[in-house]
């Protein structure tokens, strides 16, 4: 998920918010849209599980360049860029680490310039069982929040967050949380089954760590018009699909999201052409760089 200042939010994660030649089949398993009930840990067929669990996702770093797209109303920015550095390494028996970096700059309609570092980084294994966040944000170099903490599911029972900074606390989500990368997975697996949306709630350490968020996504057709952009060309034989992600409050779903995520996802988990959307003001990315990383395999 895409930090932005406005909000402490992780990108995607797809989180890019984010593969492989594995192909999940889900048909028979349910009809429409996937949802938050047909995830439950407790309920999945094993061998639907241990297909989202073992998809391979690719190792790689990315770089997105940050403009002001659409500003909307008079306490919109007049301006804003920025960058965006994501990496992403990792396997289904390794687990997979992220760190992810954006500095962006706002001119408000009055005032000075504002000025957000917003640094995080992550670890989930393999099987969704286990998720550790760190995150950073500094404003103007001045403001420093920190959100530092572990999230893990048990056997049987609900997933338990230990919450470090900005406070100790003790946490209980139900099973059918999502994290992170699990979430990206449920998303490819629904994209590859010819499914149109996904309806689950996804824990990501963001704010103050202490809060889940009920998610709706959107997912189109596969794409078949290349890429623009020179970055974009080792992926140019692989499919994608267009994908918007909103994120509401636990409970107001039927009010306006919190912010939206739109992006193209390729079936290896790398994501272009994204667009954060905060109601007023709208934010899109454009790749800069691409580099593809070496993932080991699996031990059989």
């Amino acid at each position: 998920m895409v930090e932005f200042p406005v909000r402490k939010r992780n990108i995607v994660r797809p989180s890019f918010v984010i593969g492989g030649a594995a192909s999940l089949a889900l048909a028979g398993f349910v009809s429409g849209p996937l949802s938050a009930g047909d995830l439950n840990p407790d309920v999945i067929p094993a061998g639907i599980q241990a297909s989202i669990n073992a998809m391979p996702l690719a190792s790689h770093r990315a770089v997105y360049d940050l403009t002001l797209l659409r500003a909307i109303g008079s306490k919109s920015p007049t301006e804003a860029h920025g960058r965006i550095a994501f990496d992403f390494s990792g396997s289904p028996c390794e687990g997979y680490v992220q760190n992810f970096r954006q500095m962006t700059e706002l001119q408000p309609a009055e005032g000075p310039t504002r000025v957000s570092d917003m640094r995080s980084a992550t670890f989930e294994d393999g099987n969704g069982k286990s998720f550790a966040f760190k995150t950073q944000t500094t404003v103007d170099d001045e403001q420093s929040d920190e959100v530092d903490g572990r999230a893990q599911r048990a056997v049987q029972g609900p997933v338990s967050v230990d919450l470090v900074k900005p406070k100790e606390a003790r946490l209980a989500f139900a099973r059918d949380v999502l994290f992170p990368t699990e979430h990206l997975k449920f998303i490819l697996s629904a994209a590859k089954a010819g499914k149109s949306s996904l309806e689950v709630k996804v824990y990501d350490g963001s704010d103050t760590g202490d809060k889940i968020y009920e998610t709706t996504t959107f997912i189109g057709h596969p794409i078949d018009t290349p890429a623009q952009e020179a970055a974009a060309q080792a992926l140019k034989n692989m499919r994608r699909w267009p994908v918007s992600i909103s994120y509401f409050d636990v409970g107001k779903k039927d009010e306006s999201p919190n912010y939206t995520l739109s992006f193209e996802l390729y079936e290896n988990g790398v994501s272009r052409a994204l667009r954060l959307d905060y109601g007023d003001f709208v934010l899109a990315g454009e790749m800069k760089s691409l580099q593809l990383l070496p993932t080991p395999p699996c031990p059989k």
